[in-house]
């Protein structure tokens, strides 16, 4: 089972496109050892929004003579697509028929009381000596996939530790990370902070028949 981090930075939040893109495969759980690693920079259709620039500090004019961003393919034995909020990068490269890891979903999961959940707190939560040379270049694609490799190690120890023995392959930490998914607070709407399972009986109805609900909003509200 093949299982590859990707990150991807982009033109920014408003449909966005890419401008690099980063993976590492990995070759199995334990231990996580790299298989192989890519990273490669791409030329826009449209220039890249202020917030984004401020962001990855990437300039269009750097990205002239770089391919096509519609020419970036993801490797064809990808199984498992992971990441930090990974369905931003998902459907940044066209939403691909993968099983998606997210490494954000299983951190709130596991820390909860942690104030922040965002990739370069975890690095700072579980390595924090390092963690001002690691996140030096937080925001560079290449840097982000190997931080994340680091924060997924932790994962993977925290959920041996909670399961009394070492997560056996991929698709159970991909059925764990699905689950971790699943809000128990609704974050939207007159309800927003309730727990799902205090919402009135009307509002549930009516939010299952919205056709265009979050699917794990919808897994929610169906426990």
């Amino acid at each position: 089972m093949n299982a590859f981090i990707f990150d991807s930075e982009t033109t920014g939040f408003n449909e966005p496109q890419l401008v690099e893109a980063a993976w590492l495969q990995l070759a199995a759980i334990p231990g996580l050892p790299v298989a192989g690693e890519f990273l490669q920079r791409y030329k826009p259709g449209k220039p890249i929004e202020l917030g984004a620039l401020a962001t990855s500090h990437i300039l269009d004019e750097e990205l002239v003579d770089c391919p096509d961003h519609i020419e970036f393919q993801l490797p064809a034995e990808i199984e498992y697509l992971i990441g930090h909020n990974v369905d931003y990068d998902w459907g940044v490269v066209g939403s691909p028929g993968l099983k998606r890891i997210c490494t954000a979903a299983l951190s709130r999961r596991l820390w909860p009381d942690a104030d922040s959940h965002s990739q370069s707190a975890m690095i700072y939560l579980h390595y924090r000596e390092q963690a001002p040379g690691l996140l030096r270049n937080a925001h560079a694609a290449l840097d982000d996939v190997k931080n994340c490799r680091l924060l997924l190690v932790k994962i993977l120890d925290a959920l041996a530790a909670e399961l009394g023995r070492p997560v056996a392959d991929w698709d159970e930490l991909w059925t764990i990370s699905e689950d971790a998914r699943i809000p128990t607070v609704i974050g939207f709407g007159k309800h927003r902070g309730t727990k799902f399972i205090d919402l009135p009986a009307d509002y549930r109805r009516w939010l299952l028949n919205q056709p265009d609900l979050d699917p794990f909003v919808r897994k929610a509200l169906m426990r």
